[in-house]
């Protein structure tokens, strides 16, 4: 058996596995409630472009710095602050918490000991904990942002076969057309190192689909 360690981009395959329990059986990215105010099959694929310049980019960027906050040994106050002043949607903040305690629960059991590890504790929002499991398996920070993109554009796919009449093919098809923003998305933001540098990219309309179905009665997706 070989000593060495993976390599990186088995490690981001890894943590981008849509079979783990944060991947996208309890969330759809927003579609759900788009799909209820409207949104039509043939709107997803700009559904995914907008998402990806909008609050995805915000967690992506928070990441990068939260992953450079992390190395330097600096807390992480300062990066979550700037992230809820930045995604001003409570019920976008409390889903981006709870998807960060279940993604917790498997970061600490593959690197338990790890000193980021340790450093988020009990809490944090996503993008926070996903910087700890970077920093713990040594990802780039390119390769976290890029990480975050793909989750994002797969959620979003992954949803779509279950709400709407679309052809699987189709849909892989929209993802493959989606991974040069993702691309993008990452040169953008991986060399951000401080938390005031994180933009503050808006999708009110996101926003307030992710408001009106955190009180929806009937719905197959937490958020």
């Amino acid at each position: 058996m070989s000593s060495r360690g993976p390599s990186a981009d088995l490690l981001l395959m890894l943590l981008a596995d849509a079979r783990l329990p944060t991947a996208g059986h309890t969330q759809s990215a927003g579609l759900e409630p788009a799909v209820v105010s409207g949104l039509r099959p043939q709107d997803v694929p700009e559904y995914m472009q907008v998402r990806l310049q909008t609050v995805t980019r915000v967690e992506a960027a928070t990441a990068v710095v939260a992953l450079h906050y992390l190395r330097q040994g600096y807390r992480l106050a300062d990066v979550e602050v700037a992230w809820a002043a930045r995604t001003p949607s409570p019920a976008m903040r409390a889903t981006s918490y709870a998807m960060g305690r279940a993604q917790l629960r498997i970061v600490r059991r593959l690197w338990p000991t790890h000193p980021s590890v340790v450093e988020v504790a009990n809490r944090g929002p996503r993008a926070l904990v996903l910087a700890t499991a970077a920093d713990a398996c040594g990802l780039s920070p390119s390769a976290l942002a890029r990480l975050i993109g793909y989750d994002d554009v797969q959620t979003v796919a992954s949803a779509a076969l279950k709400l709407l009449p679309l052809d699987p093919a189709e849909v892989a098809a929209w993802v493959l057309r989606a991974l040069p923003v993702v691309d993008e998305l990452a040169a953008q933001v991986a060399h951000l190192n401080q938390p005031a540098q994180i933009p503050a990219s808006g999708a009110p309309q996101i926003e307030a689909w992710a408001e009106a179905h955190a009180v929806a009665e009937r719905r197959l997706f937490n958020a």
